[in-house]
């Protein structure tokens, strides 16, 4: 789902490197990409110790700079201190919009608050690990296990149709075209069964499990009920428009991706709880419309 954030802005990106693997980088820089230039990109931790050699090669492909920060005492993170002091030194000067915070961690909560209180645009990314505090603080917030799986699914998916023969592949892309009505409706059907099942409890960490997107789906659902109160006309319709820019707002954490879907237009569809309209304008452009259904 596209962010409402102007794609102008200058960023901070501020990674803590004891939190979060190597491998998360280039979801890192496109998601900030896709909300702006990144003109700080700092990552700290203690680059003296051996747990942190994986990095270094990363740093060199990406330009990002990296800040020493010793471990004076076992078991204090003294990276986190040397964040947020730097954060605060790039605030004051000026010459950035909005701070990119990497980790999983619920220390930057303050931080993040702190930040958007100087009218700072806060994206967060962690693991569904972090703590809902920090997730709440930011603007926006980004999985990078799930941005990361998915990426890594679509990779798969395109190495596999680059090894079939050009014939099966035009095959196979016609399929992908044409999806069987079955298959479209078994997707919608599951992940309305989802929002509608009991909370299980808590889940591992890692690829959203079904208890993890039950309790995310109940929520998102409840959020998408309270708009269509607070915004619908006389007949209950609110543009799809609207829907994602206050869905952004309200829940920082909500990326249709997260679910398999790139728009938010198929996944709402997929929850079964709202009819839709998609009337053409005048000028042949299209409008989404969405209510709930009557029962």
């Amino acid at each position: 789902m596209s962010d409402t954030i102007d794609s102008d802005l200058r960023f901070a990106i501020l990674i803590d490197a004891d939190n979060v693997a190597e491998k998360y980088i280039k979801i890192i820089l496109e998601e900030v990409a896709n909300s702006g230039i990144a003109t700080y990109k700092r990552i700290y931790g203690d680059w003296t110790s051996p747990r942190l050699g994986s990095w270094k090669s990363c740093l060199l492909d990406n330009s990002i700079i990296p800040m020493q920060q010793y471990s004076y005492t076992y078991g204090k993170n003294s990276t986190d201190s040397a964040m947020i002091i730097d954060a605060m030194d790039i605030l004051y000067s000026g010459t950035v919009d909005g701070f990119a915070i990497v980790s999983s961690d619920s220390d930057f909560t303050r931080l993040a608050a702190r930040l958007r209180e100087s009218g700072m645009v806060v994206i967060g990314m962690g693991e569904q690990k972090t703590p809902q505090p920090f997730i709440s603080a930011c603007n926006s917030f980004k999985y990078l296990d799930l941005l990361y799986a998915a990426h890594v699914a679509e990779e798969e998916a395109e190495d596999e149709e680059d090894a079939e023969p050009p014939a099966a592949r035009a095959k196979a892309s016609s399929r992908r075209k044409q999806p069987s009505k079955g298959s479209g409706r078994k997707e919608e059907a599951e992940l309305a069964e989802l929002a509608d099942a009991p909370d299980s409890g808590e889940v591992p960490f890692g690829e959203m499990s079904k208890a993890d997107r039950r309790r995310h789906l109940k929520k998102i659902r409840k959020t998408v009920n309270a708009i269509c109160d607070k915004f619908s006309d006389d007949d209950g319709w609110v543009s799809l428009a609207q829907m994602g820019n206050e869905l952004s707002k309200r829940l920082p954490d909500f990326d249709v991706r997260n679910y398999g879907y790139r728009k938010l237009s198929p996944f709402m569809k997929s929850l079964g709880a709202y009819e839709f309209d998609e009337p053409t304008s005048a000028n042949g452009q299209r409008q989404i419309y969405l209510r709930v259904k009557e029962h």
